[in-house]
C-alpha cells in the first residue's frame, strides 16, 4: 500500500527553496552590470543602470537613471525584491509552525503581486529600449533572463501557495487519508 496525498514533512522546505532562488536571481538580474541587453558586435550594451558603448579600447557609458521609464523599471524591480524576501520571510516562518491557510494565502497573494510588478518592469524595459535607444540587432542577456526566471518561479509559487492552503485539513491530519491498493 502507498499513501496518496501531500508528504508535507518531507517536501515542505522545498517552497522556501524555490523562494531563495527567486531572490538570488533577483538579485542578479538587479546587480548585472555587464548588460541586459547586447548588440550582435559587441559594441553596445545596457544593463538596468546604465547604457555603454565600446569606443576602441575604451567605454563611454552614460546611466540610464537620467530616464523615467529606466527608474520605473528599476523600482519596479527593488520592490518587487523587497516584497519577494518579505514573503520568503512569511514562508519559512510558516514551514515552521504547524500549517495554517493564512501565512499560505498571504504568501501567494505576494508572490503574486511580486510577478506581477517584475512582468511589467521586464515589459516596460525592452519596449522603451526599442523605441529610444535601438540601432540595430540586439539580443536579451543572461541577466534578463534571470529576472524573467525570478518572475516565473514568484508566479508558480503564488498558484501552489494559494492551492495549497485548500489541503490544509489533509496535511493537518483533521481528514481521512485516501489509501490505494495495488496489487
Amino acid at each position: 500500500m502507498f499513501r496518496c496525498g501531500l508528504a508535507y514533512p518531507r517536501c515542505r522546505w522545498v517552497m522556501p527553496l524555490l523562494l531563495l532562488f527567486a531572490i538570488i536571481f533577483d538579485i542578479i538580474a538587479i546587480a548585472a552590470q555587464s548588460g541586459w541587453i547586447e548588440d550582435r558586435e559587441n559594441t553596445h550594451y545596457s544593463s538596468m543602470w546604465k547604457d555603454c558603448r565600446w569606443l576602441g579600447e575604451e567605454s563611454d557609458c552614460s546611466s540610464l537613471m537620467d530616464q523615467s521609464w529606466a527608474r520605473a523599471v528599476a523600482a519596479l524591480m527593488i520592490v518587487g525584491l523587497i516584497i519577494l524576501v518579505l514573503a520568503f520571510i512569511i514562508c519559512a516562518v510558516s514551514m515552521c509552525t504547524e500549517p495554517s491557510s493564512g501565512p499560505l494565502i498571504a504568501s501567494g497573494v505576494l508572490l503574486f503581486i511580486v510577478a506581477l510588478l517584475q512582468f511589467i518592469g521586464l515589459i516596460i524595459y525592452p519596449v522603451n529600449f526599442n523605441d529610444r535607444i535601438f540601432e540595430g540587432e540586439y539580443e536579451y542577456t543572461w541577466a534578463y533572463g534571470f529576472g524573467w526566471g525570478a518572475t516565473i518561479i514568484c508566479l508558480g509559487c503564488s498558484f501552489i501557495f494559494c492551492c495549497i492552503s485548500s489541503c490544509i485539513p489533509k496535511i493537518n491530519g483533521d481528514e481521512k487519508i485516501d489509501y490505494c491498493i495495488t496489487r
